[in-house]
């Protein structure tokens, strides 16, 4: 059966700043709401507190970590307390690159508090992928001198569009008929005394690509070994800790610039390039946009913390069960 992908898609930056945080940037953390889902990308110091702040609430489906500098995981540790105290039941697990288990075990050792809700850790390698209702999200190395993974988040396909004429010409009458066509059900009509099946290929069109956003974490540029992955992104959420002109720093820390990231979002052929993991040594984003936007043709953004941003669908619309 074909879903039909009518979901919301909302990302909440809650941490822009680098390794060290700042009054105005809380260290790496960014909240994908899919539909009734909710994925963190890092969970930095003071997460918490950010939910807060962006009323996101704290019902978080699963965590995924980059890798393990402590500006990208300090956060967990609090959350997971914090769901504990309010009676979660429903499991949790935390997603990682290698010593993902030995995080989440040291976790219940150092606290000694107790989890009331299962607790679960998988270790993820370029080119695993998690499925889950509608999409799925999937893991690339990254090259940050340790071991490090981003993420690509991917819906299904949608369905192709429904041609309504054609479902009355062919006897389908309008109502819910309509819908199951449109989430892929095959339907059986009465016409002139005679049982006819109406399959969807006879009246959708063909399907069109849901949304995608990558999240490369802490890395150097890596457009020439992620394209099957990170291709035709909507948002492509980059390392770009320095401006262009600290590019030899860059490169001895394992980070990238605004401009490598605009070369990255280029290569992949992004429709948004979001600016994160901005050092403490800016006050203010100004250099890295222009210098991202003489790499890359799309629109370009440096989020502050709290900015959330909606995903809509490729062609600016969707399409409801029954609709015309």
């Amino acid at each position: 059966m074909v879903l039909i992908s009518g979901e919301t898609l909302h990302v909440y930056f809650l941490g822009t700043a680098g390794a060290l945080p700042t009054p105005m940037r809380n260290p790496p953390c960014i909240m994908v709401k899919r539909g009734a889902d909710t994925l963190l990308f890092d969970c930095g110091e003071g997460a918490q507190q950010q939910m807060m702040r962006a009323r996101t609430g704290f019902l978080v489906d699963a965590v995924f970590i980059t890798h393990w500098h402590a500006d990208h995981f300090l956060g967990i540790i609090g959350l997971i307390q914090t769901l504990s105290f309010m009676g979660r039941k429903d499991p949790l697990t935390v997603y990682g690159p290698d010593w993902v288990h030995d995080c989440i075990s040291g976790i219940r050792h150092l606290c000694r508090f107790n989890v009331k809700f299962p607790l679960h850790s998988i270790e993820m390698k370029h080119g695993s992928v998690i499925r889950f209702n509608g999409y799925s999200v999937s893991a690339f190395a990254t090259d940050h001198g340790m071991a490090g993974v981003g993420y690509v988040l991917s819906e299904d396909p949608r369905p192709g569009r429904f041609n309504r004429p054609r479902a009355v010409e062919l006897g389908v009458p309008p109502g819910p008929l309509f819908g199951r066509l449109q989430r892929g059900e095959p339907v059986c009509i009465v016409r002139d005394g005679t049982e006819v099946h109406v399959s969807p290929a006879d009246v959708m069109g063909i399907s069109r690509p849901g949304r995608k956003i990558v999240y490369t974490g802490d890395t150097r540029p890596l457009h020439r070994s992620i394209s099957e992955y990170a291709g035709d992104a909507d948002l492509f959420i980059h390392d770009a800790t320095y401006d262009d002109q600290e590019l030899e720093r860059a490169r001895e820390v394992y980070h990238s610039t605004a401009g490598e990231a605009g070369e990255v979002a280029q290569g992949l052929n992004a429709r948004i390039l979001a600016l994160v993991h901005i050092s403490s040594r800016y006050t203010g984003t100004g250099g890295h946009i222009r210098d991202a936007s003489k790499k890359f043709g799309g629109q370009v953004i440096a989020p502050s913390d709290l900015d959330m941003i909606e995903i809509p669908f490729r062609d600016g619309e969707e399409e409801k069960p029954g609709s015309a």
